[in-house]
């Protein structure tokens, strides 16, 4: 995180300390919950946890953004003026820890341990939810990011079967083609090819130089397997609309596409999923999920959570212990990931409700295999921010070369 921003967000911690102006309502809990699940199966997923805050007789304030920049913005302007928000959603991931180090949220350990987290709850969330031995985030769930969504009409027609390797998928991208579809859907937000990219480094580096190169092993970007990788990204931008047709979709938008049958093949996390089947489309029926080729012995976890700011407004407190409760009760769990596309955190839950791609990801994170951090999990937040930037510039401009873009990448990560 950039100091100035470091220095606003402990200047707004100060503030929150101020006298409380306001209190929560007199009968049940209340809580303003600010997050970015606004499409349509993100809200259908949220829904699971209003509906059960609700029928507790307690209130949901619901402050929607566009995306997690907006809400970082939001969040650091309410704590700013004195009036933190009550729950705020949040990636646990390697930046989360700026947030207890600063002393700007509060720690819900006692709710861990009394409710036995630690023991339904893998090792590797356990990690990124703690700080010094105190949990700070409630998990929502456990996505992946390293899947490959094929539409099963564009692939009929094109007479080709799910890519097992990178060039079967180049081989199937110019059969797609010549039926007129999209070959690969895409969007134009850059941590879209962000997505790509990191599938393509962990098929090039292997998994030690994949974890190597996430926690800013800046000496590796100048292997030339570096430059083999950005080749290989810049090659897929051949098989996707050009960039000014599709600047303004969303990840969603390019998820549609393939439920649609419209275009072949979509490298997106597993709420892909929960869009396509919020839409109507059955998994092998309409469409298949595989890992992408390259990364099948590996899970690019992403972790999604709440955080709950520090302030000092009546019943605040008490809210977001009911709140950090509420999420990890083990219905709601299963409820918000079948509609997300995700996996529950709890690995006590009754697998049988699960389709052949979450089972697939509940068995390898049960045995631990090829567990891995994405990239977006594993570096500080500046240095995850500049490594998209770049990467998604350099594909959707194509006005830089591989070479160029490989110095850009190591200059970036000797910032650190």
């Amino acid at each position: 995180m950039k100091l100035g921003i470091k220095r606003a967000w402990l200047a707004a911690a100060l503030a929150a300390a101020a006298p409380a102006t306001q209190a929560f309502a007199e009968q049940g809990l209340t809580v303003d919950v600010v997050h970015y699940w606004i499409s349509k199966s993100e809200s259908a997923a949220l829904d699971v946890y209003r509906k059960a805050w609700t029928a507790a007789g307690n209130k949901w304030v619901d402050m929607p953004a566009e995306n997690k920049v907006a809400v970082q913005r939001v969040v650091s302007d309410r704590i700013a003026n004195g009036y933190a928000p009550a729950v705020m959603q949040w990636n646990a991931n390697e930046g989360s820890r700026e947030l207890p180090e600063m002393g700007i949220v509060q720690d819900i350990d006692d709710i861990a341990e009394a409710d036995h987290w630690r023991d339904v709850i893998p090792a590797t969330v356990l990690d990124r939810i703690s700080y010094k031995g105190k949990v700070y985030f409630a998990p929502t769930n456990i996505h992946a990011e390293n899947w490959l969504w094929t539409s099963k009409a564009a692939f009929a027609e094109a007479g080709v079967k799910v890519p097992q390797s990178w060039e079967e998928i180049f081989q199937a991208a110019e059969k797609i083609k010549v039926t007129g579809r999209v070959p690969i859907a895409l969007g134009g937000k850059r941590w879209e090819v962000s997505l790509i990219f990191n599938d393509i480094v962990y098929h090039k580096f292997g998994p030690e130089g994949y974890a190597r190169l996430m926690s800013g092993d800046a000496e590796l970007v100048r292997d030339p397997r570096m430059i083999e990788a950005l080749d290989l990204l810049l090659h897929l931008s051949d098989y996707v609309e050009p960039f000014e047709q599709r600047k303004e979709k969303t990840w969603a938008d390019a998820t549609a596409a393939v439920g649609k049958g419209q275009a072949g093949m979509q490298f997106m996390g597993d709420w892909a999923k929960g869009e396509l089947v919020a839409s109507g489309y059955g998994v092998d029926k309409d469409f298949d999920c595989s890992l992408v080729p390259g990364t099948s012995i590996a899970y690019f976890m992403v972790i999604d959570a709440f955080a709950f700011p520090l302030t000092n407004r009546d019943g605040t407190t008490e809210g977001q212990e009911a709140f950090a409760r509420m999420v990890l009760d083990r219905d709601n769990q299963v409820a918000f990931s079948r509609i997300k596309g995700s996996l529950p955190v709890r690995t006590d839950v009754d697998p049988s409700g699960l389709d052949h791609c979450g089972k697939l990801g509940l068995e390898m994170i049960k045995a631990r295999k090829g567990e891995v951090s994405a990239q977006s999990q594993a570096m500080p937040t500046q240095m995850s921010e500049g490594w998209i930037a770049v990467v998604g510039d350099f594909f959707n401009n194509r006005n830089m070369s591989s070479q160029e873009v490989q110095k850009r990448l190591y200059d970036l990560l000797m910032q650190r």
